[in-house]
């Protein structure tokens, strides 16, 4: 019974169909048909317009959407606990060929204006600091906790004031949009980038790199080629990015994970760190209370010394999480 990461979960059987039908001879690259419909279906799911590109990786998608931003001496703000400080191998510095990343604080994981602002009130010293020039959000956070709209609002008021770009590294970006039942539009606000997640939402390879900033998306394709991404048959990455769209899948499998997680906190109680709110938990638990999990047959990742992590996804067997929620109760 395994609740160690959405990453493990299996690829969901319409993706193996798009990519079996894919398989046909078409223009190689980016140029095939499949490819070259990416931007009018986003366009039209955001209601704004927008390039679209396919890479592998999440990692690789946060990076070279930030490097449309950010310059060498420049930096970005985002939080301590964001996954591209705590979790990416020192690949943004990498992709953009020495920028930093300037760490702001805030609960959940998620920053603030105030967070943000006190992070750009340190740098006072011209040409000897690194000026920041973009801020990085994760929708939803390194918490599980999701922004709502008037949070993104206030933070890209901030941007704007300061001529900073605006990145969200969205590999539970489904899950947040179907906790908060509103528009994708509305949960994602007005960013410059999004890194839409489709690997730990039952893809197998492909993520979509989103910019809203249309002019960059040729800049980003030199960066996308130098970088290793661009893959000669990206029909079958592209294959797998419209099947999630398709009668919103990418939006069934989120539901469907952040259920299969309700079940789990419903047992879990007032061990909960956070509130749940999408597919990944954080649970107050000793360590004689893990081993007793472990010994049930339940998997899962030790956070802290204080708290385990809980993940679950699209087809997470809900008798599993009952019965997950059911010996947390029992510890």
């Amino acid at each position: 019974m395994q609740f160690l990461s959405d990453n493990a979960a299996p690829v969901h059987p319409r993706l193996w169909d798009a990519m079996r039908a894919a398989d046909a001879p078409d223009t190689p690259y980016d140029t095939d048909a499949l490819s070259r419909e990416l931007d009018a279906r986003f366009t039209a799911l955001f209601g704004r317009e927008c390039a679209a590109l396919w890479v592998a990786t999440g990692t690789a998608a946060n990076c070279l959407a930030l490097a449309t931003m950010v310059e060498p001496h420049g930096g970005v703000i985002c939080h301590a606990e964001a996954h591209i400080e705590m979790d990416e191998c020192g690949a943004p510095g990498f992709y953009l060929h020495g920028a930093k990343l300037l760490l702001a604080d805030g609960e959940g994981a998620k920053v603030t204006p105030e967070s943000v602002a006190a992070v750009l009130a340190g740098i006072t010293r011209g040409v000897h600091q690194v000026p920041a020039q973009a801020l990085s959000i994760t929708q939803a956070s390194e918490s599980g906790l999701a922004y709502r709209p008037a949070e993104l609002a206030a933070l890209a008021a901030l941007t704007r004031q300061h001529r900073l770009g605006l990145h969200m590294d969205g590999a539970r970006f489904a899950n947040a949009v179907a906790f908060l039942g509103c528009s994708p539009a509305a949960a994602a606000g007005p960013v410059d980038a999004l890194s839409f997640g489709c690997v730990k939402n039952g893809g197998m390879g492909a993520e979509a790199v989103l910019l809203f900033d249309v002019e960059q998306a040729q800049r980003l394709r030199y960066r996308r080629k130098r970088a290793g991404h661009l893959q000669s048959k990206g029909r079958f990455l592209a294959a797998q990015i419209l099947a999630m769209l398709d009668d919103d899948l990418w939006l069934d499998n989120a539901r469907a994970a952040n259920s299969a997680a309700a079940l789990v906190a419903e047992g879990a109680g007032e061990r909960l760190v956070h509130p749940q709110e999408i597919n990944e938990l954080f649970v107050a638990m000793t360590a004689p209370e893990r081993a007793a999990l472990r010994e049930q047959g339940f998997s899962f990742y030790d956070w802290d010394d204080a708290s385990v992590r809980l993940v679950t996804h699209w087809a997470t067997d809900l008798d599993d999480a009952r019965a997950l929620g059911t010996a947390i109760a029992r510890l």
